[in-house]
């Protein structure tokens, strides 16, 4: 901006041409009156002379003020990062500055009263030309993005900033016009790697979720649509509603962990579908932060694998459990011992081991075959597991035999048998029943046989000990092999000081 200037008022300008022909008036001791008033009239012109002079240098200042300020302008008119042009309302270019002239690559004396169109890429003319008549019906500040041509034929992106105005009648627009080629670019880049990446996200078979920051859905694949069917009206659910509940807590506290520490974290979990059937999935989270280092959004990655966990599951059933009762095989008996053997030192309770024989089973075999004797094993296991707590462990070691485990009994002893003998009895009497046992003849379901089949139980307690598993077995068979001799369909427990089983 440049200096304004304010020159004195008429009273004070007077004043100082007064005082400054005084101090060159020379003062006559004795004037006539005929002389006094021709030098008033003189007084009167010298002072109008030096007004004048003053007047005269108050405006060359202000000259000097006003070209200083219009160099400016110009300066900042043609060296601005932007160009500026201004069009008649038949599209000629009336004025323009140098930087527009620069990025049209047209020298400013011949852009002047040259038409703009033309300088507009044949991709957007029609475009441009229903804009610029638009521009004239009205008066506010409008904008639009074109591909301009140079004057050696080559492209840029331009934004074009309009402000139609009107000056003695006359319509005119000016235009601000910016090179956002560069930005076009970052753009067009930008696109493009958001097309590769939604055409991985959509192609992949992966489950892919973009959440805010209270867990609520902003983005699903396409993958979603085998769990939800119509998957994009979940945008803007709570993602954690299908977690299984059990699973729930656990999930959200990784969650947020992510958000506070901007770090993410692998887990699996349970997912229920809106059939109430459950897929399991492993999932990965990441987070993704602002410019300001903050985290925004989670993206969460997750896998269906039910498949390989019932595959895992199926493994682990055929190395710890029977493949025909489904019962913990003598591997994970073992293992539920041994947790037994030091709860027991933790608590002082008593747990019982139970060897359960089945008597008059091997005839059955021998006579209608091995399937029909697998039906009575399965059975067996069905009737001895109804006898016993869940907390407690029914095991089938092989062949007709089986184990029960009954942890966390009593820590009196005598009150310990006693529970141990009632739960004996009540698998005793259960396996006492006659079994309806169906013959199968060349593959075909047959005749249905009954058999009666009792069994031989010896029973061994022991509480905070330091004994092996193996001798634990070992008493426990012991005792089984008492009540056979005794008559079998009978009970014995283990008397650890005569190793001699007692009725």
């Amino acid at each position: 901006m440049g200096k304004t200037l304010k020159g004195p008022n008429p009273q004070q300008l007077r004043k100082t041409a007064e005082e400054k022909l005084a101090r060159k008036t020379i003062e006559l001791t004795a004037p006539r009156t005929s002389e006094i008033l021709a030098d008033d009239l003189l007084h009167e012109l010298k002072v109008h002379q030096i007004e004048l002079e003053m007047q005269n240098d108050t405006l060359r200042q202000a000259q000097a003020v006003i070209e200083e300020s219009r160099d400016r302008y110009m300066d900042l008119y043609d060296f601005a990062p932007v160009g500026y042009l201004t069009l008649t309302r038949e599209g000629m270019i009336s004025a323009a500055n140098l930087t527009g002239a620069t990025l049209l690559g047209v020298e400013r004396s011949r852009l002047k009263q040259r038409r703009f169109a033309p300088l507009v890429a044949t991709e957007d003319r029609d475009r441009w030309d229903g804009f610029f008549v638009g521009m004239f019906h009205s008066e506010v500040r409008q904008h639009c993005e074109l591909s301009l041509k140079r004057s050696d034929k080559t492209a840029f992106h331009a934004q074009l900033d309009c402000l139609p105005i009107k000056t003695d009648g006359l319509s005119t627009v000016r235009i601000a016009l910016t090179d956002i080629s560069e930005r076009k670019l970052k753009d067009e880049e930008l696109r493009e790697k958001e097309q590769f990446f939604r055409m991985i996200a959509e192609n992949t078979t992966d489950f892919i979720a973009v959440l805010n920051l209270k867990g609520r859905r902003i983005y699903l694949n396409s993958s979603y649509n085998r769990l939800f069917g119509d998957f994009e009206s979940k945008n803007g659910s709570d993602s954690f509603a299908e977690i299984h509940p059990d699973d729930r807590k656990y999930v959200k506290q990784v969650f947020d962990e992510t958000v506070n520490t901007g770090i993410g974290m692998q887990m699996d979990f349970r997912f229920v579908l809106a059939d109430g059937s459950i897929c399991y999935m492993e999932s990965r989270g990441g987070a993704v932060k602002n410019s300001q280092g903050r985290v925004s959004h989670i993206i969460v990655v997750s896998r269906d694998v039910t498949a390989r966990r019932l595959t895992e599951d199926r493994i682990h059933n055929l190395a710890f459990h029977d493949h025909l009762t489904k019962l913990p095989n003598r591997r994970l008996l073992n293992d539920r011992l041994l947790q037994s053997i030091a709860a027991s030192k933790r608590s002082v309770r008593f747990v019982a081991m139970m060897f359960i024989d089945l008597d008059n089973f091997k005839p059955l075999n021998d006579q209608h075959g091995h399937a029909t004797g697998d039906q009575l094993l399965v059975e067996a296991a069905r009737r001895i597991c109804k006898c016993v707590r869940e907390t407690d462990t029914v095991s089938r070691i092989g062949g007709d035999e089986f184990v029960v485990l009954l942890s966390e009994l009593n820590i009196d002893g005598t009150k310990s048998k006693k529970k141990a003998g009632i739960v004996a009895e009540k698998i005793r009497v259960a396996l006492a029943k006659p079994y309806s046992l169906t013959l199968h003849m060349n593959g075909k379901a047959g005749t249905l046989v009954t058999h009666r089949c009792t069994s031989s139980i010896g029973v061994v307690l022991f509480v905070n000990q330091d004994i092996s598993t193996d001798e634990i077995m070992k008493r426990a068979d012991w005792a089984m092999y008492q009540a056979k001799k005794s008559g079998r369909n009978a009970i014995r427990f283990f008397d650890p000081d005569s190793r001699v089983a007692d009725g």
